[in-house]
């Protein structure tokens, strides 16, 4: 890899002052540095600026400045693309982001030296349909999540798994997880761990109000339905947390495996158990448990 592209959450502390000595270092040993025209202004590094819609088929690998967030809007915009990313972890967790700060050179170094490998994640897309019509179709590497807004009263939400029915959720919400979202929402909603290397889909309910309600895991080819019976409550679909689309009775969402799969850079030396061991440590001291 010589064409590196920068996504840059410019809210982290410290950032520019990140970007811009990684930028040295990466032109100084002869690799080309590319940054969407309006964040390189900001950064005051106008002469690494191409248009936005340039960036991601340029850059042969994506290096992404920020947390998991940054990272899973980052690969929404290249999976079309192919381009692998690596993060450098600026936020909170970090389980998607390979590098963290204190040791952002080191990492790159083994990056230029071709000590990675890639890893294909499978991504999720869901299409809603109102009155048979698609109205929206989203793309997300976590998860799909069709929960209540902000009143305190439950949703009714019908679930089907290939067109065969499963039950009505009395409920919070249901997340559709992929295996790397396993980490996200669906874990602190009572959903399994998932190695990223599998195949897969998780149900997992949010405070449903029924005992038999538990977490389900479905084949990668099935098609997750499901149907919003309630009238008046506020309800919403949202990919990976970031991108929202509200929601109305009999609306129906269809959630399924993704055709395009995210490509994630993995330094070698760092397993899957590794990581989680580290970041719920680290999770667990910052909480005092």
């Amino acid at each position: 890899m010589n064409s590196f592209g920068l996504a840059v959450n410019l809210n982290k502390k410290g950032v520019r002052k990140l970007v811009r000595q990684i930028t040295g270092w990466l032109t100084g040993r002869g690799c080309t540095v590319l940054i969407e025209e309006d964040i390189a202004a900001q950064l005051e590094l106008p002469g690494f600026g191409v248009p936005k819609d340039r960036l991601y088929e340029l850059a042969e690998c994506m290096i992404v400045f920020g947390g998991d967030g940054t990272l899973l809007g980052t690969a929404r915009k290249v999976a079309g693309t192919g381009t692998p990313i690596i993060g450098i972890n600026m936020g909170h967790m970090g389980f998607l982001t390979e590098i963290d700060l204190p040791e952002a050179l080191p990492a790159l170094e083994k990056l230029l030296d071709g000590e990675y490998d890639i890893e294909e994640r499978m991504m999720l897309q869901a299409n809603v349909y109102r009155q048979d019509k698609l109205v929206e179709q989203l793309v997300g590497l976590n998860d799909a999540v069709i929960a209540k807004g902000a009143f305190a009263r439950l949703i009714q939400l019908e679930a089907h798994v290939n067109n065969e029915y499963i039950n009505t959720y009395p409920t919070d919400g249901l997340i559709i997880a992929s295996p790397t979202g396993s980490t996200a929402y669906s874990l602190s909603a009572g959903g399994p761990l998932v190695t990223p290397n599998l195949e897969l889909m998780l149900l997992t309910p949010i405070c449903p109000h029924a005992l038999w309600a538990r977490p389900l895991i479905i084949a990668p080819e099935s098609v997750v339905k499901i149907i919003i019976l309630s009238s008046q409550e506020e309800v919403m679909l949202t990919m990976d947390g970031q991108h929202g689309f509200n929601l109305y009775q009999y609306d129906q969402v269809l959630v399924s495996r993704s055709p395009q799969k995210a490509r994630l850079v993995r330094l070698r030396g760092r397993g899957f158990f590794e990581v989680l061991r580290k970041k719920f440590h680290q999770e667990g001291d910052r909480n005092g448990a």
